[in-house]
């Protein structure tokens, strides 16, 4: 049995999508959402505005992710992801 271990049911894990080849960014960012545990979030940060990742991920997730902006300056963007609780 694989079990997923978690630090605590409110960490926060980075995610710096610039070290991450661009074609690979999206599966990753989506591997990474699938296995947040309620109450989790992930805090992504990037060289420039996800657009298009942030649509992606509302049709992929709906209401089971909440997306909040951190900072987002020209260069640096930084956004939680957050694992709605069930």
């Amino acid at each position: 049995m694989n079990m997923h271990v978690h630090v605590s049911p409110e960490a926060i894990y980075p995610f710096d999508a610039r070290g991450v080849a661009k074609r690979f960014r999206h599966a990753a960012i989506f591997g990474a959402l699938d296995t947040l545990m309620p109450g989790e979030t992930m805090r992504f940060m990037n060289d420039h505005d996800p657009l298009p990742l942030l649509q992606q991920l509302e049709a992929r997730y709906g209401e089971a992710v909440t997306i909040s902006y951190r900072q987002r300056e020209p260069g640096a963007i930084v956004i939680d992801f957050a694992r709605v609780q069930a």
